[in-house]
């Protein structure tokens, strides 16, 4: 399609044709607030947030499905704009918990971030609460349906890029939910424990399970790094507090996977700091096994490794097994160790079975 030119606040900017509103405003670093567009994501315009005005328009649109046409002018932030998504906003809030003093996602929630930008500090009428019960009963997600504001990006999410449609919309109303069939607790019959639903919640309905109470936002430092389960190389944010692990975030700045992860990413770092872990190498003296210096541990398993080697040569003493944990750059020093140093070419790999 060709380029179309058009005009945002004054502005003359030029996108390629089927560029939305939204996306046409973010090249000029206009920012339109949004609870439910996600650029991974199809475009639902469900919370109305990023409605704006366009001339000659009876009403004002959603800039995440409006697609840019010749010569269109658009206003942002005029006080009718604003004015609509404030309303908006309280409508919203009206249903929604008031523990943000509590809750997990305080200082990341888009809700709770947005109302702070427009002012809302309470609103003329208290809606109708939701008194649903917390989903715990899974050991890695924790669903809290009250807080859920039916943005439809979980739903869209577990649809589309991880293909399991664990949950949908059910019901009408005030009694909508965006929960699995007959809203039954998560369980590994329909769900992967991705956790996808959780990267694009843009409020605290759901959570994840194993980092709650280990931290606020303000407290947690990010490194970003590469997962260690499989030689994928999927990158994501290791979340530390007082030098501890405390949670997995992924990051959209992936070059591998985006904010995508499996269960065992996103889920499993848990074992870093359990006490059943080994903290210094053993070796076994009189049939029991002792704790040892690295240097005298590597310094024996060389020693042994020599002797054996000696004994009865390289090909016929040592084989050598890889893991899909490891990355290929572990997998090939381990090969190369075997052929070049040990001299033997038994490598296998626990992936090709």
């Amino acid at each position: 399609m060709g380029a179309v030119n058009l005009t945002i606040n004054g502005r003359p900017v030029e996108v390629p044709g089927g560029t939305t509103i939204l996306e046409a405003a973010q090249q000029l670093g206009i920012k339109i607030p949004t609870l439910c567009n996600d650029p991974e994501l199809t475009r639902e315009a469900c919370c109305r947030l990023c409605v704006v005005e366009v001339e000659g328009a009876r009403t004002l649109v959603p800039a995440c499905a409006m697609a840019v046409t010749p010569g269109m002018k658009v206003q942002t932030h005029t006080p009718k704009v604003e004015e609509a998504r404030r309303v908006i906003l309280e409508l919203i809030l009206a249903n929604h918990p008031n523990d943000c003093l509590v809750c997990e996602k305080g200082g990341t929630c888009d809700l709770q971030n947005y109302a702070y930008q427009y002012g809302i500090s309470e609103w003329p009428e208290m809606g109708e609460k939701r008194q649903l019960p917390i989903d715990t009963e899974n050991p890695l997600i924790e669903r809290d349906l009250n807080k859920c504001i039916l943005c439809g990006k979980c739903v869209r999410a577990c649809e589309q890029m991880q293909g399991t449609e664990a949950i949908n919309f059910q019901n009408r109303g005030f009694t909508t939910l965006a929960s699995t069939p007959y809203n039954r607790p998560l369980s590994l019959e329909d769900c992967r424990f991705c956790g996808s639903c959780v990267a694009v919640c843009p409020t605290g309905a759901l959570m994840p399970k194993l980092s709650k109470g280990l931290g606020r936002t303000w407290e947690i430092q990010r490194t970003q790094t590469t997962c260690p389960f499989c030689g994928t190389g999927c990158n994501f944010d290791l979340l530390t507090k007082d030098d501890r692990v405390v949670g997995v975030c992924s990051n959209p700045e992936s070059p591998v996977n985006g904010r995508w992860l499996c269960v065992k990413g996103r889920f499993g770092w848990d074992y870093i700091h359990s006490p059943e872990r080994l903290t210094t190498p053993l070796i076994r003296r009189n049939g029991k096994l002792e704790p040892a210096s690295w240097d005298e541990a590597l310094s024996y398993v060389a020693g042994e490794f020599a002797r054996l080697k000696v004994k009865y040569g390289g090909e016929k003493a040592f084989a050598a097994l890889s893991s899909a944990r490891c990355t290929n750059e572990e997998n090939y020093l381990m090969q190369k160790f075997m052929r070049a140093v040990i001299g033997s070419n038994n490598v296998d790999h626990c992936a090709r079975t």
